[in-house]
């Protein structure tokens, strides 16, 4: 039995924030209702493809309930309404103004049931100069300015390869939804959650644009011992073309490593600020590409240094470790990544992602 068995879930949600919240309340037995089109969230079609199902579908909305619903017709406004009579929580990610347009708004949704929490998930939020501006997380990461330093050596922002903006969302709500669940326990009464993609990236930087959040100037990448301005933080190519990283910031590290390749004489560059230290950037570069990546993991195996090789994401689904945790489950001829919640005494078999309108 789950932490949210009894917990009942109405789903509008399409993509990622929304799906992968409500996935992890399923994941914890609560009943998820996945609204849908006649057509389908947009997911279901999105490459590639395993057990006649798509890998990102399945991966986002395993153990919920599908039901295609015209929501502009009497009849599917009239199921909808039906399901949320008893409904614990409401999940929407529409543009602002939608879920009034079609009469499910927090008001006329709270007006039939007040212990309802109803969340909705947007790009910018439901209020403000950007709340109607159209937008994924590409353009929330560039308009909060974590673009900015998702760069590289030419200081060139890059696509980023995590949706941060998305799962930071998804987490937020998660968050907020279980607080106001908690709340409306002893009032009774359910609550509003704007849950803007935005707002929830934005706390993300706290640890590199301090300047900026101070009312400074922004942070410039080479210059954040985060972001690139540290020896001991580093990313270095090998001689196979491949990739290492170093990734701490604690002297203790850096005395380790040098002290292992006999270069004690440098070890006052990693006491400089980041940014002024180049020197000792350039000497880790001559010396990683001096062996492949794999003779750098060999080496590297006895010393008490913060390192990793960079791996791809078919590397890391075979580590032994993933397979220790049990973090990618294979069932029924399916792959699954395991919930990254889960609690001490209680096993976790993945449930299947619903066809669709399977539920009706």
């Amino acid at each position: 039995m789950g932490k949210l068995t009894g917990i009942k879930v109405i789903d509008l949600s399409v993509f990622l924030p929304g799906p992968m919240m409500t996935m992890m309340m399923a994941d914890q037995g609560a009943v998820v209702w996945k609204i849908e089109s006649k057509d389908g969230d947009p997911a279901r079609e999105q490459a590639p493809f395993e057990a006649s199902q798509s890998v990102w579908f399945r991966n986002l909305n395993r153990g919920k309930k599908s039901l295609a619903l015209d929501l502009k017709s009497t009849a599917g406004k009239e199921r909808l309404w039906d399901l949320i009579a008893d409904a614990d929580v409401f999940v929407e990610g529409f543009r602002p103004g939608v879920m009034k347009r079609l009469g499910f708004d927090y008001a006329a949704v709270s007006e039939r049931n007040q212990r309802i929490v109803y969340c909705s998930i947007s790009a910018f939020g439901q209020e403000g100069e950007l709340a109607h501006h159209p937008g994924h997380d590409l353009a929330v990461q560039a308009m909060a300015g974590f673009l900015a330093v998702n760069d590289g050596s030419d200081a060139t922002p890059v696509v980023p390869g995590v949706p941060s903006a998305d799962m930071a969302a998804g987490l937020t709500a998660l968050s907020a939804v279980l607080m106001a669940l908690l709340a409306a326990r002893s009032s009774g009464k359910g609550d509003f959650i704007d849950c803007a993609m935005f707002d929830s990236l934005l706390p993300w930087c706290a640890h590199t644009a301090g300047s900026a959040i101070a009312a400074g100037p922004a942070p410039r990448s080479d210059s954040q011992r985060s972001l690139g301005g540290a020896g001991l933080y580093q990313v270095y190519r090998t001689a196979d073309d491949r990739h290492v990283v170093l990734g701490g910031r604690e002297l203790k590290f850096a005395a380790n490593l040098l002290g292992a390749l006999d270069r004690m004489d440098l070890y006052a560059l990693a006491e400089r600020p980041a940014g002024e230290q180049s020197e000792l950037i350039a000497f880790l570069r001559e010396t990683f590409v001096q062996r492949t990546r794999d003779e750098w993991v060999a080496w590297f195996a006895e010393k008490d240094v913060a390192f990793a090789p960079v791996l791809d994401f078919r590397e890391a689904l075979d580590l032994p470790h993933i397979a220790q945790r049990g973090l990618w489950i294979e069932d029924k001829g399916a792959h699954h990544l395991a919930p990254a919640i889960r609690f001490a005494g209680e096993d976790w078999h993945p449930s299947p992602a619903p066809e669709l309108d399977s539920d009706g």
